[in-house]
């Protein structure tokens, strides 16, 4: 077992470099239950998680432990509000199924075309597809990587997006697949300016209403910030949840209903959709910015849901690492019960 560990750290590395307590919180046995393994989180680096698990019949179970604000000593809250970061990718490429379906939007059509006006900022631009951005295949920079980002992050999209403005492509576009937030920056761009309102009220209306889903929110704006989990970065003391990061944030149980609405069909309304969907994006996603971290899948040999909220980071791996051990060994208690 140890040495299928080594191989999965990376082969090469020395033994004095291994993160041990990685290997620890691998190899030990399974606890019996799912709360057991919750339990563990403070062992685990996490100052508070919350488990999700959503059942056949959209039944939902609920596993917390540690903290929602630890200066305060206030406990998880499985209902709380969480900054999902990147899983909010898959609302707004459904969005786009939809507009798509509908014909406001064209998967073929350019980036010129829609924003005419980033035609000598942006590199191929004019080659540049819908398809291509919600693929990840534009080749454009992603904003979050340039020097510094996160000690100084930007509020606003305008912000954000010039910090790509006028730099070259990472490759030419569709040559190659490459993860940027910067694609949906633009993306929601796009829909804005077609529809002439947010992204987020067009998600609202076409999205969340037909759910029912009440606690999915466009921004730590329009929500009570006592209804927030905290969120930390490792050595930084502050709490992280007032910070606008651009996030949608969700209840776990919202969340879970979401991603099994996405799944079982039951977000679009025709297999037209659906085929379009399932050509430009996946059915599951990760979430990582300072603070917050999500995992949001489903697992369709048990038929189950399983979000998972942590919220403690850092950004060289670790608690990244620690968090899909969490989770992954969360699965293999559901799989030996069921």
């Amino acid at each position: 077992m140890i040495a299928k560990i080594l191989l999965f750290l990376g082969t090469g590395i020395s033994l004095y470099f291994v993160p041990w307590p990685i290997v620890t919180a691998w190899v030990k046995p399974l606890p019996d239950t799912v709360q057991e393994q919750v339990n563990k989180a403070a062992d685990y680096g996490f100052d508070g998680i919350i488990v999700c698990i959503n059942k056949k019949g959209n039944q939902s179970e609920f596993y917390t432990s540690g903290y929602k604000n630890r200066e305060n000593k206030i406990p998880a809250d499985p209902n709380a509000l969480f900054k999902i970061a990147s899983v909010s990718k898959l609302y707004k490429a459904v969005a786009v199924a939809k507009l798509v379906s509908d014909g406001k939007l064209s998967l073929d059509k350019t980036l010129t075309d829609y924003l005419p006006e980033l035609k000598d900022r942006i590199e191929y631009a004019d080659k540049i597809t819908l398809r291509m951005l919600v693929k990840h295949r534009s080749g454009i920079p992603d904003y979050v990587r340039t020097p510094d980002y996160w000690v100084h992050p930007k509020e606003t999209a305008d912000e954000q997006l010039a910090l790509v403005l006028d730099k070259p492509a990472n490759f030419k576009p569709d040559k190659k697949y490459k993860y940027s937030n910067t694609n949906y920056l633009l993306l929601n761009r796009i829909i804005n300016r077609v529809l002439g309102y947010s992204t987020f009220q067009y998600i609202q209306e076409k999205i969340l209403n037909p759910l029912n889903l009440n606690h999915t929110f466009g921004s730590i704006k329009d929500v009570n910030i006592d209804d927030v989990m905290s969120g930390y970065y490792v050595g930084y003391d502050a709490d992280l949840k007032t910070d606008n990061v651009g996030s949608i944030l969700a209840t776990a149980e919202d969340l879970s209903k979401f991603i099994r609405a996405l799944n079982d069909g039951s977000v679009f309304r025709d297999k037209k959709e659906q085929e379009i969907y399932s050509s430009i994006y996946k059915y599951e996603h990760t979430g990582l910015i300072p603070g917050y971290q999500t995992i949001a899948k489903y697992h369709k040999d048990i038929d189950a849901v399983v979000i998972q909220f942590t919220n403690t980071v850092n950004f060289d791996g670790y608690n990244w690492n620690m968090s899909e051990i969490m989770y992954n060994r969360i699965v293999k208690i559901l799989k030996k019960k069921s």
